[in-house]
């Protein structure tokens, strides 16, 4: 086995063990409390935190992955191109709006709690997917889309069939960025009363407790670097996988 990946496979072992245990970990933090406050957050579980602030960043990057790809397949079809740039601007007022005046707008219409941050994610999470998938897309070996259409596949089948299947590991990258981003935004949705691991970090912050502050920050931190690793070994799999594809369609 790799080292790289035992390492990894280490730190995994060791979050899931702090997630679940983490009393057994309190000697550690001890030291950056003060006055007899608890070294572990106790105000609620870190394990069911965790597994919230998971499915809320992956519902958000499924959504944006789904409306991103379908928009750039959009404005790469002949009818579509006038689009483009309507298609780029919405993305990129998404990435650039900032999370928390998106939650502060969304509140008085969806109210506290896990939809506005869904919501600002979703914004979030837009841009890089777009901008992959547009460049996987408009990218395409000539000669391989050539071919497929001398094979006669109509429009849907050289979509589905050559074109996404060929620019999977590019709109890959997009996805990995977004759903770090995410993974990190999720944090202040906490602010709206949304559970995520910014609870344990704003629990810290308002009782001047490092060790809750630090906790917090350490396990996104460290969902955030095994999650990259991750989606990068799948996406070098891919393109693994593609070049051999275009050899054999050579």
């Amino acid at each position: 086995m790799k080292w790289p990946l035992l390492i990894r496979l280490v730190v995994l072992a060791l979050l899931i063990a702090f997630l679940v245990t983490p009393e057994s970990f309190a000697f550690l933090l001890q030291p950056l409390t003060k006055n007899g406050q608890p070294a572990i957050y106790d105000r609620g579980s870190l394990w069911s935190l965790t597994l919230s602030h998971l499915t809320i960043t992956f519902a958000a990057t499924v959504a944006a992955t789904i409306v991103a790809v379908g928009l750039a397949i959009l404005v790469t079809r002949p009818f579509g191109a006038e689009f483009l740039p309507l298609s780029r601007s919405l993305a990129n007022i998404g990435q650039t709006f900032p999370p928390v005046a998106v939650l502060a707008l969304a509140v008085p219409i969806l109210g506290f709690g896990t939809a506005p941050t869904l919501v600002a994610l979703f914004l979030y999470g837009l841009l890089p997917i777009f901008e992959n998938s547009l460049t996987g897309l408009t990218t395409l070996p000539p000669a391989v889309t050539e071919a497929a259409r001398g094979m006669g596949m109509t429009g849907t089948q050289r979509l589905t069939r050559v074109e996404l299947p060929l620019a999977l590991p590019v709109i890959l990258g997009g996805v990995r960025l977004s759903t770090v981003i995410s993974l990190a935004t999720a944090t202040i949705g906490s602010t709206v009363a949304a559970r995520t691991l910014g609870e344990v970090i704003i629990a810290g912050l308002t009782a001047s407790n490092t060790a809750f502050v630090l906790q917090g920050g350490l396990i996104v931190a460290v969902l955030a670097v095994l999650i990259y690793d991750g989606l990068s070994a799948f996406e070098r799999f891919l393109v693994a996988r593609t070049g051999r594809a275009q050899q054999e369609a050579a």
